[in-house]
């Protein structure tokens, strides 16, 4: 497009299946008529005989797309301005569903009707006004008002307690240094992952307990999926036109989790970053695998080497359940010890394989870099769970430079009395 704008002629080559995406990305840039080429090369592929006949098949092609006079609609492409109505459908529950759907504005799953009321009563849980930006939102940067934010999440099905933490998230993904605008259309199917501090966790019942990642906790699973939706729907990031993650990642519907800081032995995550115990924090950052695994031995070096094993690439976060820290601490150890220990002498996989096949890493290739887990800081240790012997991993594999963010929660003047509204909505499970 620079080139472009420079006066010469240019044509994009793109593998078929990006096309969408790179209409999608040169109209949110501008130019929405610029001339694309598919090129039928595999993804990726290091295999010369590929990539040496695509490029040829493509050659007529490019010499076409480069000489062929502009239309009057690349002259002058024109824009739609139509506002949309603030009314979108009007129907039964069944009806609004399948218009959203097939409108493309949910998850795939049924959403609550984002009608009037429930919008404005979502919005008793800020004091912003309704048309505040909190921030513009990747890829075709959406302008993320608190009204528009609280319409995806009543469709998400969360409650007013619920909007500060997703008000929060969505200024924590626009810091930069998330990298949320790579991770969050990239290949790799990245997916936030949101860890809750401080008091706010018991007032909205943040689970970080037994089960804290799985469903059945309307705050968990809500705020997760109101970010979803509000990626979706706010930032334009369509499955398959801008969001290219290859398999996709099912922790995109919600991946959010408190800090057991009561049963834990050492300072609680927010602490550690430099916020108050009593501050309510956000922490966000993109892993795209995760695992778990039981340490041979149950004693600190056990658990330990357990971790070590789980081989904590890149950005990582490691769940421990809170008997564990409890033997970790009780020999000694302290977060900042435990990572230094998980970092001495990992080997970057990348690095790994290249060495297996008799080659070495070249030192400007990103993957083939030391791990950055290589840095303590790159680790993060979560001490959440229920009883068991089991350690979580989620790490981001794929080498791509980004860093932890946490931001503070900001609460509504009339924060104790909505709590005191929305605070009983909670599971009762019948016992048997």
């Amino acid at each position: 497009m620079t080139i472009e704008e420079l006066g010469t002629p240019v044509v994009l080559l793109v593998n078929p299946g990006f096309l969408r995406d790179a209409e999608s990305a040169s109209s949110n840039k501008g130019m929405p008529v610029i001339r694309t080429l598919p090129l039928n090369v595999a993804c990726e592929s290091t295999v010369k005989k590929d990539i040496d006949a695509g490029t040829s098949e493509a050659m007529p092609g490019i010499v076409e797309a480069l000489t062929k006079p502009l239309s009057d609609h690349e002259r002058a492409p024109k824009w739609s301005t139509e506002q949309p109505p603030r009314i979108a459908f009007k129907g039964s529950y069944e009806d609004v569903n399948r218009y959203f759907y097939r409108s493309g504005w949910t998850d795939g799953l049924p959403i609550v009707p984002p009608i009037e009321e429930a919008v404005k009563e979502m919005m008793t849980g800020t004091d912003l006004p309704a048309g505040h930006v909190v921030a513009e939102v990747i890829p075709r940067h959406g302008k993320a008002t608190i009204e528009k934010i609280a319409i995806n999440a009543v469709m998400a099905g969360a409650l007013p307690t619920h909007l500060p933490v997703i008000i929060a998230a969505v200024e924590a993904l626009a810091d930069q240094k998330t990298r949320f605008d790579t991770f969050e259309v990239s290949t790799g199917s990245w997916a936030p992952f949101f860890a809750i501090n401080g008091p706010i966790r018991d007032q909205i019942h943040i689970n970080y307990g037994s089960g804290a990642l799985s469903p059945g906790d309307i705050a968990n699973a809500a705020i997760g999926r109101a970010i979803g939706l509000i990626v979706r729907n706010i930032g334009g990031a369509r499955k398959g036109v801008e969001d290219m993650g290859v398999i996709g990642n099912p922790a995109k519907y919600s991946l959010v989790i408190g800090e057991d800081e009561e049963n834990s032995p050492w300072d609680p995550l927010h602490v550690e970053r430099g916020f108050k115990r009593e501050d309510n924090t956000l922490t966000v950052f993109f892993p795209n695998s995760y695992m778990q695994a039981v340490p041979k031995g149950t004693d600190a070096a056990g658990i330990a080497k357990a971790m070590l094993d789980m081989n904590p690439w890149s950005m990582s976060c490691f769940i421990v359940i809170p008997s564990h820290a409890e033997i970790l601490a009780s020999e000694g150890w302290t977060k900042k010890s435990l990572k230094e220990y998980l970092v001495k002498g990992l080997e970057n996989p990348m690095e790994a394989y290249l060495k297996s096949q008799g080659e070495e890493p070249e030192s400007e290739d990103i993957l083939a870099q030391p791990p950055a887990a290589a840095d303590p800081e790159s680790l993060m240790i979560l001490v959440a769970g229920g009883p068991g012997a089991w350690t979580g991993l989620l790490r981001s594999v794929g080498g791509i430079e980004n860093d932890f963010v946490t931001v503070k929660i900001k609460l509504p003047k009339n924060w104790d009395k909505l709590v005191k509204k929305y605070g009983n909505i909670v599971p009762n499970y019948a016992r048997y």
